[in-house]
């Protein structure tokens, strides 16, 4: 079986948090268990339990009015304050993984490490690369990214040692090592999947051990562009995580709290990113900006653009990449990747666009009146720079979302474990139950 190498010093550092934490768990089980921390509507029960504090996520959370925070810290102070690669001006997705999970900082020696672990582990076994090419070069990449992860299981350590039997107390120290040996092994399988879909199975080797670890993904996809480097680190980063109760990590929770391995947990949250309500949003914004340009024949005007955002309107159908479940603000990873987008690829036609629609949209959707939120999220920037650099296969967009995830699921994961959550089973009521309920 394979071996991560885990440092010493990190899983001592987590060690004594971890040991912490479960005091203070504890302490506020013993003293607050039965406080309530939420009432529950019909309506929330009924759509989506909406709202409802009900399970805890200790990396990130989302205030409708901030927009999502990594431990406390905004995406611009993760900008300001995280490790960078040499000449680059965005954070390493290394060092937001090691956020995400210790709670502290990491300094520029911490990244290194890990990145050193990641490139040491990042072998693709041979049998997943038949297990890919099995299925028809045409098969969405996201049913690839699902099954190659899968077939990635059987090199859990955490299966392998749970079956020999081992102390639940030490479950945390093996899921991080599943968990690193496949944030490690994850770019390799992400590349293998574009390079069979949209280049004809001509495969790419990962780049110099020196490369980091988004650096060697956009190497492997096929841009050594210094700039390409930089916005992978800049999206792997922005997109790591989004709290507990979005479909990819409550998946990925859920799944993980029957005490299955990485593997299991990470392609359960895989499927539910690929839903065109989650993940897969991003991939149709970018349809529907072509389609824009197809209709209006190129860059709009601004009257042009309103006449075509109303009359989508008034067909009862959507404005990709505008709205959101929790937000009530422009997301702030909307904001970061215009300001890249605005400093690299300023005359950028499809960035012209994106930017026509963010002034204008608003004020439509406001107008229409039917939308909570009228500002745009994270999917409405991404497909435009990833065209402008050649990535053109917006189907696959969807991939790399998911090796962001993958980051902040993890993290999570390796601490419901360091806290001994158990399996998750809320209760369900059936309508009947409502009815009767509801007339008493």
């Amino acid at each position: 079986m394979p071996t991560t190498q885990v440092a010493t010093a990190l899983k001592t550092k987590m060690a004594a948090k971890i040991a912490a934490r479960r005091e203070e768990v504890k302490k506020i089980l013993a003293e607050h268990g039965e406080r309530k921390i939420a009432d529950v509507t019909v309506s929330q029960a009924y759509q989506g339990m909406r709202d409802v504090k009900c399970m805890v996520t200790e990396t990130s959370a989302v205030d409708p009015n901030e927009g999502i925070r990594y431990r406390g810290f905004t995406i611009p102070e993760l900008q300001d304050k995280l490790p960078k690669a040499a000449g680059g001006a965005q954070p390493l997705p290394e060092a937001v993984f090691l956020l995400l999970l210790t709670g502290e900082v990491p300094t520029p020696a911490d990244a290194e490490e890990v990145r050193a672990t990641w490139r040491a582990n990042e072998t693709l076994p041979m049998h997943v690369g038949k297990v890919l090419d099995a299925m028809p070069a045409s098969t969405h990449p996201m049913t690839q990214l699902s099954a190659g992860i899968l077939a990635m299981q059987t090199e859990s350590l955490f299966a392998e040692r749970y079956r020999k039997g081992m102390n639940k107390n030490d479950y945390w120290e093996v899921m991080l090592d599943d968990a690193m040996l496949l944030l490690a092994r994850l770019p390799l399988l992400a590349a293998y999947i574009y390079r069979r879909s949209f280049r004809g199975g001509k495969h790419i080797l990962p780049g110099d051990r020196a490369l980091d670890w988004a650096a060697n993904l956009g190497h492997m996809l096929g841009n050594d562009q210094p700039e390409f480097h930089e916005f992978m680190r800049l999206y792997l980063s922005i997109l790591a995580d989004h709290e507990g109760g979005n479909v990819s990590a409550h998946a990925t929770h859920l799944v993980g709290s029957a005490l299955s391995d990485p593997y299991y947990s990470l392609s359960a949250g895989m499927n539910g990113l690929a839903g065109p309500l989650h993940g897969l949003a991003n991939q149709e914004v970018m349809r529907w900006i072509f389609g824009v340009k197809e209709k209006l024949g190129g860059v709009p005007t601004k009257e042009q653009l309103t006449a075509f955002l109303w009359d989508t309107l008034n067909k009862g159908q959507v404005i990709p990449g505008y709205g959101h479940g929790v937000l009530r603000v422009t997301d702030p990873r909307y904001i970061a990747q215009q300001k890249f987008a605005e400093e690299h690829l300023p005359q950028d036609e499809n960035f012209q666009i994106v930017r026509m629609i963010f002034d204008v949209a608003p004020k439509v959707l406001m107008e229409h009146g039917k939308a909570k939120d009228p500002w745009p999220n994270v999917d409405a920037q991404t497909g435009c720079i990833f065209v402008h650099y050649g990535l053109v296969e917006y189907d696959y967009y969807t991939v790399l979302f998911g090796v962001s995830r993958a980051l902040g699921v993890l993290a999570s994961l390796v601490w419901d474990r360091a806290l001994g959550l158990p399996i998750e089973r809320p209760k369900s009521v059936t309508t009947e139950w409502v009815r009767k309920f509801t007339s008493s």
